[in-house]
């Protein structure tokens, strides 16, 4: 029997949404099963694995632009249009939201560094005469290893050193949040069986994104870039949403920045490790657009979190943002 790809992709996407949801309650399940320090790495390593299973069968198919696409797509949905709609919706009908403007400025400042890793690369490549592909292969690696590094150094920090600064957004509302009260093998059970159908519904997915965007007239670039962070990240952008709504901005704000930073630091290089190992390399280097719209999000973001409060018009100029960068992506072939 033979199935239109747009309705595979439509019906894989749908299903990957839920999957995600659930995914994220057994994690977080988990999390207060196994202390602080042991579930904010669970956290941290689950938040972002349905992209992170979808980008991996992307690269075993070849699609090493759409991936490329997602990562930025990823990091800029997340602090432009999670944490616009967390800002707009919590921020309704009340003349400021506070939240805790330390942690936000350091997990801006770790993103701006993150940021700066990506963007190098890919002017080094349109600047230099030694652009070999070798050259950039070797760029990419050692910058991947230096921002894995700053990853788990960045764990170390909320977790450990500094945790007193990220207990109100990552730890504190974790009871009152999640209070299904599994045990851990029901958590472990469930986690395990989401992400197998996640890893099923993501490769009939990717096995139909180049049908889907001739069928549909969309470049594989805006798929990759706009449609699959919102598939893949929706259930932590209603998470996000949802909180903010019940005045919890730290945690808000943990997941909307947090997201990103660990798309930026950990996700976008272990994949370049991972495509290496499947004869797909894909680089640290991205287009030109791509650089200015990341870029420019970034310190939007920076500009914004500083002050430690919110309000809705600055959720409007966050979607605002997103939709403008969204518009020009949508007519980049």
């Amino acid at each position: 029997m033979h199935f239109d790809p747009l309705w595979i992709f439509l019906g894989s996407a749908a299903a990957i949404i839920p999957l995600a949801k659930w995914m994220g309650v057994a994690t977080e399940e988990l999390s207060v099963k196994l202390g602080e320090g042991l579930g904010g790495f669970m956290n941290a390593t689950f938040g972002n694995a349905t992209e992170l299973i979808i980008a991996i069968f992307a690269l075993q198919r070849g699609l090493v632009d759409v991936v490329e696409a997602s990562i930025t797509g990823s990091i800029v949905s997340n602090f432009l249009f999670v944490l616009g709609l967390s800002f707009l919706y919590g921020g309704w009908g009340k003349e400021k939201q506070t939240f805790n403007g330390v942690a936000a400025g350091t997990n801006a400042s770790l993103l701006t560094i993150a940021i700066m890793g990506l963007v190098l690369p890919a002017t080094f490549s349109m600047v230099s005469s030694n652009t070999e592909f070798l050259i950039l292969e070797e760029v990419s690696i050692l910058v991947a290893i230096l921002l894995m590094v700053s990853y788990l150094l960045s764990l170390f920090f909320s977790m450990r050193t500094h945790k007193h600064l990220y207990i109100g957004g990552k730890h504190k509302n974790n009871d009152t949040e999640h209070a299904r009260h599994w045990t851990t093998n029901k958590s472990i059970t469930v986690l395990l069986a989401a992400t197998l159908a996640v890893a099923f519904m993501s490769e009939m997915l990717v096995g139909v994104i180049e049908h889907v965007a001739e069928a549909a007239h969309l470049s594989e670039f805006f798929i990759g870039v706009i449609l699959i962070p919102l598939i893949g990240n929706a259930a932590e952008h209603l998470t996000a949403v949802t909180v903010a709504g019940k005045d919890k901005m730290d945690l808000a704000l943990n997941i909307a920045v947090g997201s990103s930073t660990q798309i930026a630091l950990f996700v976008a290089p272990l994949l370049v490790f991972i495509s290496l190992l499947m004869g797909h390399p894909m680089l640290l280097i991205f287009n030109e657009l791509e650089v200015v719209a990341v870029a420019v999000s970034v310190f939007i973001l920076d500009n914004i979190v500083r002050d430690g409060e919110s309000h809705w018009m600055e959720g409007v100029l966050l979607i605002v943002s997103y939709l403008i960068i969204a518009i020009v992506f949508f007519f980049m072939k």
